[in-house]
């Protein structure tokens, strides 16, 4: 994208829109339709490739799901910053455990206010993976827009930027007593410690979650050439955790860089990979053996980033979207150094 984009007046007048759409429906379900559209404009790119078209008509993945309608910078950010602004101003009343404005499952309906904080945070988001990818930064420039706009709607609304001092960042004692013996799970000076999912933070299964997600997120890349076929699977599993399904995963931070990684070992656009190039390049040992470091680079960082950035705060700061925007800058890095022949989707310099 150019930068003459940041200002063109039809995108804002999208983004504004597909931002208060994130706040209408809700941060996390808008992000679970981005998925859908994300396995449907996949799946429409192999058949395309597979009958033989140059090009096709519509890029539904990067147009719709990672663009403006739904990309998760636009309505996701926007949901979040809604959410957070309702919160502030005593428009929520539910019995959410954690602090309002981390109850991204729920939408926000109508207020034409909490719809307009929605679309000028996608504007927001917009505006970052915008500058982002027209400088060439090396990282997803979605992510980054995801987390530039949470960090952006803490400081607008009053909110603490992180929540703890470094200290204490890692420090999920509180929380923790309090599932064993039913202590409140407050920390030194008030704060409360509330890990993003409870079933998903310790370790040992962040570890384990790494290398059995990296592993089928590297295979799916390797068997159909497609850098975001395994991420659009897993966020569409998000739909069970809006429906209140007890201990799903949360795994596209995991899947992305895996299917990426495999993927930047051949030498050619993104464009070009095809399944057949793809296979006759990298052996499918070495595929998953990939997959699987960076599945768990991808686990890890979200792990850190939820400790750091989420737990000791009070509303939404994705540590998924944290975690591709370190995972992507690895792989841009690499490229860059030529140890990778290609960064695949991440923009170069």
């Amino acid at each position: 994208m150019a930068v003459s984009e940041l200002w063109a007046v039809g995108m804002l007048l999208a983004a504004f829109a597909g931002g208060a759409f994130g706040a209408s429906v809700g941060a996390l379900p808008s992000f679970s339709l981005a998925g859908l559209l994300v396995v449907v404009g996949e799946l429409y790119r192999l058949v395309g490739k597979t009958l033989g078209a140059e090009t096709l008509p519509v890029d539904i993945t990067g147009s719709v799901a990672f663009g403006v309608v739904l990309g998760p910078h636009v309505a996701f950010g926007g949901g979040a910053a809604a959410l957070a602004y309702a919160t502030k101003r005593g428009y929520l009343d539910t019995d959410f455990d954690y602090h309002q404005a981390k109850e991204v499952t729920r939408g926000l309906g109508s207020e034409p206010d909490v719809l307009a904080v929605g679309g000028l945070f996608g504007v927001v988001g917009y505006w970052i993976a915008t500058l982002s990818a027209s400088l060439a930064i090396p990282v997803d420039p979605v992510a980054l827009g995801v987390v530039g706009s949470a960090f952006a709607h803490r400081l607008a609304f009053g909110y603490s930027l992180v929540g703890a001092r470094p200290s204490q960042w890692f420090d999920m004692g509180p929380f923790e007593r309090r599932t064993t013996g039913g202590e409140e799970p407050v920390a030194d000076g008030g704060r409360r410690v509330e890990p993003w999912l409870p079933y998903q933070y310790r370790w040992g299964n962040v570890l384990t979650l790494g290398v059995v997600v990296g592993v089928l997120g590297a295979y799916v890349a390797w068997l159909t050439a497609s850098p975001f076929l395994a991420f659009g699977i897993s966020v569409v599993a998000l739909v069970f955790v809006n429906a209140g399904v007890a201990e799903i995963p949360v795994t596209h931070h995991i899947s992305l860089p895996a299917s990426t990684a495999v993927l930047a070992l051949v030498d050619a656009p993104v464009g070009a990979l095809t399944p057949t190039l793809v296979a006759g390049t990298v052996p499918l040992s070495v595929a998953l053996l990939v997959g699987a470091g960076f599945g768990v680079l991808g686990a890890l960082f979200g792990e850190v980033s939820q400790r750091v950035l989420y737990a000791h705060a009070e509303t939404h700061l994705d540590p998924p979207a944290a975690s591709i925007v370190v995972t992507s800058l690895c792989l841009g890095l690499l490229a860059i150094a030529g140890v990778l022949p290609s960064a695949v989707w991440v923009p170069l310099p």
